[in-house]
């Protein structure tokens, strides 16, 4: 049976790259029917930390890659480890190293100046167990290292192909802070073997431990899994991905309004290629399509635009009252309402839709309630424009403020006197007056100005200013449908307003 691991240190926030990792696995496991493990990799306790597990655990969630089984923790495994480290002194397979951090790295300089790979000079292999015990005793500080066998390691990584590594070049490896406490390579290696992994599938900047764990395995006795080193994430200039490109955590994303249908496709196509044109993929169809024979072994290159495109295509698909959900958080972070009640703010994806539609929120400036269901035509106006949920804000302010602050020369259309202008606001007034209620569509609004524009000479006459006075933008969704989702009564206060802006 096939099962892989993610296996993330919670020493900082699930980063894009290390959630590309698990999304792979995550896709490997369930293609193959499966298990895809999670393992907190956190002896590191001063940089371990439980709100930065927390974010990992949630970011998971929320991308929606579900561990199967229990969450294993690294410090919960310490007499596991202890074994095993037990067992390699046992068998002068590893050896205590005394030698000082400062001799360390002045050894390491003296290399690198010779123009030699740096690596341990194997000082303390030749110690006696009863001079290392004595040394022991005399309180000096030790580490624990593994007597690396100069020979040559060749795998086959299901991406890259064969590789090859001269283990002579790299000396004795650093196993264990103590008896009981291990270092990366020895950890991974034993839980690997512990936990009946079959494919380890990891970020390509890993590939250098692989021949450091083949041989911990090769000594302990263990199986081998199989791995696949992914290239890794790169910005648009070629270099390695950082915040300057747009990469930040999962939760900043979820944050800033990305979907998680959104990321987890974008992440799909950084380093896979389905070998056709298409680039809109469900979970469902990911699993089914995804091999790591179509991984790239160049960098992908992470392009902040492509998701920002992407997020938008979801969010046009997302249904209306799902949407208008969604996005309520964000108007009421912006301080442009607030809630009346509390039934969005239930956690249950399954809510009552009439309740729904009838709850109720507070416009802060002016203190007038408005409907879900009002809620739901105002941002129905702005699905196509969204690329992400935090810009609904300041897409939409207008509707929840008395008045709007612009320039009057924006309500201007070309070259138009100030005379005209005035014209066109006292007969935009008067034909909005005349309407009825019951008639205040966007249809009857529309034929009724297009009419009176053609009469002008210049629909733009009306149209625009129109435009200015309900959004005070530039650009903006229809005037008309603006002003249908306003009401007539707003609709008439906003054009006022313009026409008092004017004197």
């Amino acid at each position: 049976m096939v099962k892989v691991r993610f296996a993330p240190a919670p020493t900082g926030f699930l980063h894009i790259g290390a959630a590309r990792t698990a999304f792979f696995n995550y896709l490997f496991a369930k293609k193959n029917k499966g298990d895809f493990i999670l393992r907190i990799e956190d002896t590191d306790r001063e940089r371990s930390k439980p709100e930065y597990e927390k974010d990992i655990l949630e970011s998971l969630s929320w991308l929606g890659l579900k561990w199967d089984k229990k969450i294993y923790r690294q410090s919960e495994r310490s007499k596991i480890y202890a074994k095993y480290i037990k067992q390699l002194l046992d068998k002068n397979l590893a050896y205590h190293c005394f030698c000082a951090e400062e001799e360390l790295k002045a050894q390491r300089q003296e290399q690198l100046s010779r123009g030699e790979a740096p690596k341990y000079s194997g000082k303390c292999a030749v110690l006696s167990k009863k001079e290392a015990e004595k040394l022991k005793n005399e309180g000096k500080n030790s580490i624990i290292r593994f007597r690396a066998p100069s020979k040559k390691i060749i795998f086959q990584d299901l991406i890259r192909g064969k590789v090859e590594f001269d283990t002579g070049l790299m000396g004795d490896i650093a196993i264990a802070k103590s008896e009981k406490t291990p270092l990366y390579n020895l950890a991974a290696a034993i839980d690997d073997s512990e936990m009946k992994i079959t494919h380890v599938i990891r970020g390509e900047d890993h590939i250098s431990n692989t021949p450091k764990q083949i041989l911990i395995q090769q000594a302990l006795g263990f199986s081998q899994p199989k791995y696949a080193h992914i290239a890794l994430i790169l910005g648009m200039d070629k270099s390695k991905l950082s915040k300057r490109h747009g990469a930040v955590s999962i939760s900043e994303y979820k944050k800033q309004g990305y979907l998680s249908e959104a990321l987890i496709n974008f992440m799909a196509l950084l380093g896979w290629n389905p070998g056709t044109e298409k680039e809109i993929f469900s979970m469902e169809e990911l699993i089914k399509e995804f091999s790591l024979k179509k991984m790239t072994k160049s960098g992908a290159i992470f392009n902040i635009e492509k998701l920002d495109w992407m997020n938008g295509y979801y969010i046009r698909k997302t249904p209306i009252e799902k949407l208008t959900k969604m996005c309520i958080p964000y108007l009421m972070e912006n301080g442009l309402i607030e809630a009346v009640d509390k039934i969005l703010n239930s956690k249950s994806k399954i809510l009552n839709k009439s309740k729904v539609l009838n709850s109720k929120f507070q416009i802060k400036e002016s203190g007038e309630t408005i409907t879900f269901e009002k809620m739901c035509d105002i941002v129905r106006l702005f699905q196509e424009r969204l690329k992400k949920l935090s810009e609904i804000g300041e897409l939409t302010d207008f509707f929840f403020k008395e008045e709007l602050k612009y320039d009057k020369e924006l309500l201007r259309w070309k070259n138009m006197t100030d005379e005209e202008l005035k014209n066109s606001l006292e007969k935009l007034e008067k034909i909005i007056s005349e309407i009825k209620e019951k008639d205040f569509k966007k249809e009857i609004l529309e034929k009724l100005l297009m009419s009176e524009g053609d009469r002008a000479g210049d629909r733009g006459k009306l149209f625009w200013p129109l435009r200015v006075a309900l959004s005070g933008k530039k650009a903006s969704p229809g005037p008309c449908e603006i002003a249908e989702v306003l009401g007539k009564r707003k609709t008439l206060e906003k054009i006022k307003w313009a026409r008092e802006l004017m004197k």
